[in-house]
């Protein structure tokens, strides 16, 4: 039986990320994706041309998601991810254009599979909401 906390307790997804070195090379790689993705050229627009602060923003924000020091809000401030991401008109295609890049980013970390797909499975949350938030607000 593996002392290891299950994902989602504690630091255990954070520290099973590889910490904030881990998720910055799934950020990097999540951001390379969307740069070089056609299915991710939309969702790429609407983002600044310079993406350092787009790296750090959601490095930051992985890290106290998964249970890890929360650099986003010590950095940044407060953040309500489906409400900031509702300016934008992002619908299914959009959502599953960021869930594609990640997926991808996903499979080039050397996460354990188990790991791999509870953190696949965590983001679709978000990304749905951000769905239901950008319908509400753009119709």
């Amino acid at each position: 039986m593996s002392s290891t906390p299950p994902f989602g307790t504690g630091d255990a997804s954070y520290q099973a990320a590889g910490g904030i070195d881990g998720l910055r090379r799934l950020v990097d790689d999540f951001y390379r994706l969307m740069d070089e993705l056609p299915e991710a050229a939309d969702l790429r627009r609407m983002h600044p041309q310079s993406l350092e602060q787009s790296r750090d923003k959601l490095a930051c924000f992985l890290s106290g998601w998964l249970g890890g020091p929360k650099l986003f809000s010590e950095k940044y401030g407060p953040i309500s991810i489906p409400a900031f991401h509702a300016q934008w008109p992002i619908d299914e295609a959009g959502s599953a254009a960021w869930l594609g890049c990640m997926e991808r980013a996903i499979a080039l970390q050397p996460f354990s599979p188990e790991f791999a797909e509870y953190l696949l499975a965590q983001l679709r949350v978000p990304a749905h909401r951000v769905v239901q938030a950008s319908r509400a607000r753009h119709g």
